[in-house]
């Protein structure tokens, strides 16, 4: 509580001393500012946010600007419902949205909320973790989107939409730095070529930033080194017929993230006896550690005492064609993105070996897209498509696990192949029962083909190479062999929406939906030492309900919009283990995934937007949810062959999500205009209910802000800046990696940051 009142203290005094310094003589008040009307293209159309029964809450490049965020992870602290958390610190996010997640550091599933860039699919998670630039705005989606998408998700959608070449030439930068050295900078072209060519030609980095230090030598970790760029064309050919060509790629060579111990670490070395060199071990503030064997060093071509790091490169293109038959409009979507994965991790936290691993993932993927949607405006709408992808992944699971497989395996290396194959044809229709009784009815038919194929998992150490997933333990050579794993999942599912929407007024509409959500089931790829644990967990399915409200009060200078809804939900898949027999009497526990049969989630939004005077602007945004599971036996790790019934149990997200902000901006008679901006967020514990108490996450408050001054006459503004301006200590996740060791480790948000930004169009 002190943290807030704090708070509340700092912002009555800042829009005092605003309103101070700046004071004027007496005018007539001026009336306050409307609300400003969002067009969005979340049903593939033109729309205005307010008229359509969907909760999505729209964020505009400018906002992203302001704010400072260039990921999509920051969405999280302006979203409500919405999480985003790197798997065990590394460079694969887990997007969940409204309690809907799925936990998996590889590479090779599919995540429970789709990522769409330009209305293209990416469907491996660790694509979308480049630098978000020249954005125009980004639409985040809540509930299953199993109609109108290229893929189909339990949770929603993040649409990110970037700015369009136009026939004026222009362009504009913006240049940040602030504290730990970090800078960031992007800048456009918008150029035409010609009558009916038009190009815009954008490009972004992110430098420095290294806030974490090295607990045994004071060197520095967490420095930045990306860069993006992005090209586009766009043509009018005449006779209503436009295309967009797009072609894009960025470079990671980022420095990784430290992991902090936050229990005494007590562990073994390789040897079994008693480390002497770290009896207590825990990290505190932004200290860190890391380190790895000579020998995983060696394999993986590093050095011992090497930071993690990621080393990724991606590029794509895509063609985006419309055609106005008159009517209707044909788009035809076609894309292909690629991306080159190498990521090194420490996972222990430690200056040894004990939980190390290196990725190397080479990706493509490639969608096409045919969709008819009506341009009548009559009560009868629709929009019917078609769509088609492949992937194909190569990776190899590189790990350093010498405390779990004992001496001479401080190796293991887990190399597979997966190709995916997706078909899919899709409709929606609206139909105006009356002037304001919108129906809305909508199918999708897909079927999916996913295949495993050469996996093993090798363990070049003190018997020689051999495959561990077909070994008895303990390992013995000569019943190792070296055969391949393949594993097949077909899927054919149905999913549809129904609603209805009621314009109960002018400024206020109210809808209903049911909706059926579809996740694809996937492969657990880990390093595997035993068969079953290859073996696929099936889709999970969504029956959703939801009620809302949309509307505009006072003379539309306050917008409240509002939702409650309930996921009844099947074969929740969940990380966790399973027990398999081990010959001739044994028993050995595996990590998996698995399906919980059945759980369920509900809770529902608040999100205000109050233009409280024609200076002053106010948003608020607080979300509610909780999930439990209602049939779930799952592995006990204490008993072999034991189950632990996890009924009435909570499925571990934080049920409370709150994000605020207040503006302020003012003309003065000193020739130049002013904005103040304070936005604060609030994420409420998380548990982790497989992994015990001792890992919940604390609640915690974050507070941003920013003041900028732009002098009349002029296209440009610069702005000084603080995040996290309360330096809360938090952590973003926790996890454990060597059971009985207490290598407990947690991945801590960044402390207090500030800087100056300059920005101008010209």
């Amino acid at each position: 509580m002190r943290v807030q009142a704090t708070f509340v203290v700092c912002l009555l005094a800042s829009t005092s001393l605003s309103t101070i310094a700046f004071a004027q003589p007496a005018e007539p008040e001026a009336a306050p500012e409307k609300v400003e009307k969002v067009v969005v293209t979340a049903q593939r159309r033109p729309q205005q946010a307010q008229g359509i029964g969907i909760a999505l809450t729209p964020v505009s490049g400018d906002t992203l600007r302001d704010q400072g965020i260039n990921t999509v992870n920051g969405l999280e602290n302006i979203t409500p419902s919405l999480e985003i958390e790197n798997q065990f610190g590394s460079g694969q996010p887990s997007f969940t949205i409204r309690g809907l997640g799925f936990r998996d550091y590889a590479t090779n599933n599919t995540p429970t909320v789709g990522i769409y860039v330009d209305e293209v699919a990416y469907p491996i998670p660790v694509m979308t973790q480049g630098v978000l630039y020249d954005v125009q705005r980004v639409e985040v989606l809540r509930g299953p989107q199993g109609t109108l998408y290229g893929r189909n998700t339990t949770g929603g959608a993040i649409n990110i939409i970037s700015n369009k070449p136009s026939p004026e030439l222009g362009g504009g930068f913006q240049v940040e730095y602030g504290r730990f050295d970090e800078a960031r900078a992007e800048g456009y072209l918008n150029a035409p070529i010609t009558d009916g060519i038009s190009t815009r030609l954008s490009i972004a980095t992110q430098q420095g930033g290294a806030w974490q230090v090295n607990r045994e030598t004071g060197e520095e970790l967490g420095d930045a080194d990306k860069l993006a760029g992005r090209a586009q064309v766009d043509f009018d050919l005449g006779e209503g017929f436009d295309l967009l060509l797009n072609v894009h790629g960025y470079s990671d060579q980022s420095d990784g993230v430290g992991k902090q111990l936050f229990t005494n670490f007590g562990g073994s070395n390789f040897a079994g006896t008693a480390n002497d060199s770290a009896p207590a071990l825990r990290h505190t503030g932004r200290t860190t550690s890391w380190g790895t064997s000579p020998l995983f060093a060696a394999f993986v071509g590093i050095a011992p005492g090497d930071k993690p790091f990621v080393d990724n490169e991606g590029f794509g293109f895509s063609a985006t064609a419309n055609k106005d038959l008159g009517f209707a409009t044909l788009t035809y979507i076609g894309a292909f993105e690629h991306i080159d994965r190498r990521e090194y991790n420490d996972f222990d936290g430690l200056t040894e070996g004990y939980a190390d691993v290196f990725f190397v993932s080479d990706a493509d993927v490639q969608t096409h897209e045919l969709r008819l949607r009506s341009n009548d405006e009559g009560p009868f709408q629709w929009i019917v498509g078609a769509y088609y992808s492949t992937e194909d992944l190569a990776e190899a699971y590189n790990s350093g696990f010498a405390a779990s497989f004992g001496p001479g395996f401080e190796v293991v290396r887990t190399p597979y192949n997966q190709e995916v194959e997706t078909f899919s044809v899709f409709g929606q229709t609206e139909y105006k029962l009356t002037s304001d009784l919108n129906a809305v009815f909508g199918l999708r038919w897909e079927q999916e083909e996913r295949d495993l194929f050469n996996l093993g998992t090798y363990a070049p150490g003190a018997f020689g190479t051999f495959n561990l997933g077909t070994c008895t333990v303990p390992f013995d050579t000569t019943t190792c062999t070296t055969d391949l794993l393949s594993r097949s999942l077909s899927s054919d599912e149905v999913t549809g929406k129904a609603a209805l929407e009621y314009q109960a007024t002018e400024n206020a509409m109210i809808y209903a939906s049911v909706s059926r959500g579809i996740k694809s089931g996937g492969f657990t790829a880990y390093n595997t030492l035993n068969p079953a644990a290859v073996d696929p967990f099936t889709p999970e399915q969504l029956w959703a309900y939801e009620i809302g409200f949309k509307s505009d009060w006072a003379d539309n200078t306050v917008r409240l919009n509002g939702a409650a809804f309930y996921y009844d939900y099947t074969d929740q898949q969940v990380q966790s283990a399973i027990w398999t027999p081990v010959p001739p009497a044994s028993s050995t526990l595996v990590g998996k995934i698995v399906n919980a049969p059945e759980s369920e989630i509900y809770g529902g939004e608040l999100e205000l937007i109050w233009k409280a005077a024609r200076e002053l602007t106010i948003t608020q945004a607080l979300g509610y949810k909780h999930g439990e599971f209602k049939q779930f036996l799952d592995a006990n790790a204490a008993v072999p062959f034991g189950t632990i019934n996890r009924a009435g149990q909570d499925i571990g997200f934080p049920e409370l999500s709150y994000a605020g902000g207040v503006t302020y901006e003012r003309q003065t008679p000193l020739g130049f205009a002013y904005t103040a901006h304070i936005d604060y967020s609030f994420r409420d514990e998380q548990s982790f209910p497989l992994l015990g108490p001792a890992f919940t996450l604390d609640s915690y408050w974050l507070a941003n802000a920013y003041v900028a001054f732009k002098p009349d006459g002029w296209n440009w503004e610069i702005a000084l800046w603080g995040r996290n301006i309360f330096d809360q200590d938090y952590d973003e996740t926790r996890n454990t990696f060597v059971a009985g060791t207490n290598d407990d480790f947690a991945v801590r948000g960044e402390p207090a940051t500030y800087g100056v930004r300059v920005a101008a169009d010209f």
